[in-house]
């Protein structure tokens, strides 16, 4: 165990929130197009960055996790016809705007309902700062993927906690903290800073944590 916590969030924070309480939120949110739309830009480094660690996906079995409206497995379903892909989440509302050719999953992140190794891949974008048990999110998140497959994390990075408006059980994480909790289970890890778009500077918000089971 660390000897404090990795994740930066709110003092005031109880010591766990109910999941009822977040997929409400995100049920309620998925009505809201403006901020949380439904497709995204393919050109976005975020996206950019999975498509070129995954590599061929023809005939893998790819999961996003904390998927949303499946914005992310859209463009990942669209460049690769021959994968696999499904999208889990916790709102049942935000699963109802994922597309056709994209298997939609509802359930949480610390309890995945997948059989160990089902997964040739598994990426999850800012979704893993709302799992509250992150150590128990993290472990399922390795078990899912079978030995040699490959895992993208994205999300905020700790040290910039407060930049923006967060629900309150919502974490960002240490890089190098989150790197040894992978490092329990996954044969290979790195992190480094990355921007929304490739030709413009990481500005030390946003990171992406790469791993091989």
């Amino acid at each position: 165990m660390f000897g404090k916590p990795f994740w930066s969030r709110p003092k005031t924070l109880p010591p766990e929130v109910p999941l009822r309480e977040i997929a409400l939120h995100f049920d309620q949110a998925s009505a809201d197009e403006e901020n949380f739309p439904s497709t995204i830009d393919p050109r976005i480094y975020h996206v950019q960055l999975i498509l070129e660690y995954f590599g061929d996906l023809k005939g893998q079995r790819v999961l996003d996790v904390g998927c949303g409206k499946g914005r992310f497995a859209r463009v990942l379903a669209g460049s690769h016809p021959g994968a696999t892909i499904v999208g889990f989440d916790l709102s049942e509302g935000m699963l109802r705007h994922v597309p056709a050719g994209v298997n939609a999953c509802a359930g949480s992140m610390t309890t995945l309902p997948f059989r160990a190794a089902a997964f040739d891949c598994l990426y999850a974008t800012e979704s893993l700062e709302h799992a509250v048990d992150i150590e128990a999110a993290v472990a399922e998140i390795c078990r899912v993927v079978r030995p040699g497959g490959r895992i993208v994390i994205i999300d905020k990075n700790a040290q910039h906690w407060g930049r923006l408006k967060t629900p309150q059980w919502e974490k960002w994480f240490a890089p190098k903290e989150l790197e040894k909790l992978l490092r329990r289970h996954v044969a290979r890890v790195s992190s480094r800073p990355i921007s929304y778009w490739a030709d413009v500077p990481p500005d030390g918000l946003f990171f992406a944590w790469l791993a091989e089971r």
